[in-house]
């Protein structure tokens, strides 16, 4: 069956060029869209890397998890042992005679970064920390972080404690969408457990209350990741999750944060590119009761473009052709594929906008004929199986 393909041209006066590539001094980064599903910049994304505290994030996915299948709620209260209490660096300051409540665990884990914290929810959920890593290990697996291996749950540094900034990524997108019910906690500016260390009770993400959106995730540092952020931010109806690593101060990386923000709001925009049921093509059918049939695009499509220089972008529409009849209303027998030089492609179905039936015995006798006709010249032009090349032209609204 003969494939053909039309190009819709000229789609928009208001499309850009590819936004300028954003330079960035961080080891790793990734930068992405979740409103349009699109990864704004990736550099050295799927490379495993030491995450530090930003690991802690796989720490509270799984205990939100526990939390959403009912083996704990926020009352819960776990014990401390002796090993999570001699945990150093950043901590909530607990001791063997406390028990700290599952909402208690959870705002030292991200606003005080408290290392004794993720000990005390890796042995309560898991019995030990070791038992509780390797179950990190396989559930971010399971989750498409293919590029993590754990080996604690704080992010202490250890030489197979690994993520990719392309995971750090996945996992914070999971934890905004799917428990929205405890996002809210990453924007929480102070918390001290029990009036204990005040010195401890800011939250270290340097682009809260900043007023560009900012409401989350995690920040991370020891002097062999070099300084890092997991963090998102909303604006109007789009939302975005960056993280980076490897910078050499909790400056540069404040600054490089707030670049990436004010790059990613800026330097793109979001348009309707085409609506749920506009007509893209007409398909020839073989042996039907009408000749043609309609394709309209089964969704609409919005896409991130570029902001500056305009430019013309590219739709290719491929079906067969001709259809065989019969062809149902609302069968899918195509694909727009929508084209922005330096972003992911995007895909929309093509439908039949009505019912072909098969034709009667004239219909179908008069196509045999326009068939046999064809070829006949065919032979005496020499010319061999012949495609259609047809151009459109629409605008982005």
């Amino acid at each position: 069956m003969l494939m053909i393909r039309y190009l819709l041209a000229c789609l928009a006066l208001l499309v850009a060029l590819p936004a300028a590539a954003f330079e960035t001094n961080a080891t790793a980064a990734y930068v992405y869209d979740v409103t349009t599903d699109t990864v704004l910049l990736g550099k050295n994304q799927d490379e495993p890397l030491p995450p530090a505290s930003m690991s802690k994030l796989m720490t509270l996915n799984m205990l939100f998890e526990a939390l959403e299948d009912g083996r704990v709620d926020m009352d819960t209260r776990f014990g401390v042992s002796t090993h999570a209490r001699s945990m150093g660096g950043s901590t909530m300051f607990l001791n063997e005679r406390d028990r700290p409540t599952v909402e208690e665990l959870i705002q030292g884990i991200i606003v005080m970064s408290g290392n004794d914290a993720c000990v005390v929810v890796a042995e309560g959920l898991a019995g030990s920390e070791q038992a509780f890593a390797q179950q990190m290990t396989e559930r971010a697996h399971d989750l498409g972080m293919t590029d993590s291996t754990f080996a604690n749950s704080s992010g202490w540094p250890h030489p197979d404690q690994r993520m990719s900034v392309h995971d750090l990524g996945l996992l914070a997108t999971r934890l905004i969408e799917h428990f929205p019910q405890y996002y809210g906690y990453f924007a929480q500016k102070e918390f001290a457990f029990d009036n204990r260390a005040p010195q401890n009770r800011f939250n270290r993400n340097p682009l809260l209350g900043l007023g560009i959106g900012a409401d989350g995730l995690k920040t991370g540092h020891t002097s062999e990741a070099g300084y890092g952020l997991v963090g998102s931010a909303a604006q109007g109806d789009r939302r975005i999750v960056f993280v980076i690593t490897g910078l050499d101060s909790a400056e540069a990386r404040a600054d490089e944060a707030e670049r990436i923000v004010n790059w990613a709001f800026r330097q793109f925009v979001q348009k309707t590119i085409i609506e749920e049921g506009e007509k893209v093509a007409t398909a020839d059918v073989w042996m039907g009761e009408a000749p043609t049939v309609d394709l309209v695009t089964a969704s609409g499509q919005s896409m991130l473009i570029p902001a500056l220089e305009q430019d013309q972008i590219e739709a290719t529409a491929t079906f067969p052709e001709p259809l065989l009849a019969p062809v149902s209303k609302g069968t899918e027998v195509g694909t727009l594929t929508i084209r922005i030089e330096g972003l992911p492609d995007q895909k929309v179905p093509l439908l039949a906008v009505s019912d072909v039936p098969e034709g009667s015995f004239v219909p179908r006798l008069k196509v045999a004929a326009s068939v046999l006709m064809a070829k006949a010249m065919d032979r005496v032009s020499g010319d061999g199986e012949a495609t259609t090349e047809t151009q459109v032209e629409t605008q982005v609204e």
